[in-house]
């Protein structure tokens, strides 16, 4: 079969092979400082009206997907400057009923606060993760993987940095680590793995021992990576 790509007319990307459109998706677990929950909107259009779902929508011509997916968080929860990683792309052909639609999954996490919903939602909403209601399309399975790209994310690369507080306790860490992973973290434990790579600096209080991220050798761990044994 030839696969060069001709032009039937002159509108862009319009190509005589069939191509599916394009969705983002953000799964956003947002932390309130003792467990996660993770941000659902309330469809307001067929299909799946009323459903819950992740926020996303079709990619606009012109934009890579991590723009699309951010556009697509602000336009329908008012959430804007989260960092999204991209963990999936769904591509099952029957995923979604009005046409061949392949999405890119990305997810973020970020301080639990308010959101209002937007655009084409009935409603954004913060759940617990262990209490989800039904969720339209395949975002179960979404989910599911969301939360396997994130706890392997924390073992492999540093977290926490915008999450917590410009300082905090190793107690506080511990905290946030055990809501990530959904398992007991001993303190002492993640402490010295911290150490190990120069991630943390004393923070000098009359009161507490409190810490910082080491700002040089997090954006260090950030792009190489390290492997955070806990």
């Amino acid at each position: 079969m030839d696969h060069d790509v001709v032009l039937t007319d002159k509108l862009p990307y319009h190509y005589r092979y069939p191509h599916p459109a394009v969705t983002t998706d953000c799964v956003v677990f947002g932390y309130d400082g003792a467990q996660l929950r993770v941000l659902l909107i309330r469809r307001a259009q067929e299909p799946c009206k009323d459903r819950w779902a992740f926020p996303g929508g079709f990619l606009n011509p012109g934009e890579t997907a991590e723009v699309g997916a951010a556009r697509e968080l602000e336009e329908e929860t008012g959430l804007r400057g989260a960092h999204v990683e991209q963990f999936h792309a769904f591509s099952d052909p029957g995923r979604d009923p009005r046409d061949r639609v392949i999405t890119i999954a990305f997810y973020a996490v970020v301080p639990l606060h308010a959101v209002c919903r937007a655009d084409d939602a009935a409603d954004a909403r913060w759940f617990p993760l262990d209490s989800l209601p039904p969720l339209a399309f395949d975002h179960d399975q979404m989910f599911r993987l969301a939360v396997r790209a994130l706890r392997r994310a924390a073992v492999f690369a540093p977290l926490g940095r915008g999450i917590l507080a410009e300082t905090f306790t190793i107690a506080e860490l511990q905290t946030f680590y055990t809501a990530v992973l959904g398992r007991p973290v001993c303190g002492k434990k993640l402490r010295d793995a911290m150490n190990r790579h120069g991630l943390l600096h004393t923070v000098a209080t009359s009161a507490e021992e409190r810490f910082a991220f080491d700002a040089a050798r997090y954006d260090e761990a950030e792009a190489a990576g390290f492997f955070l044994a806990l």
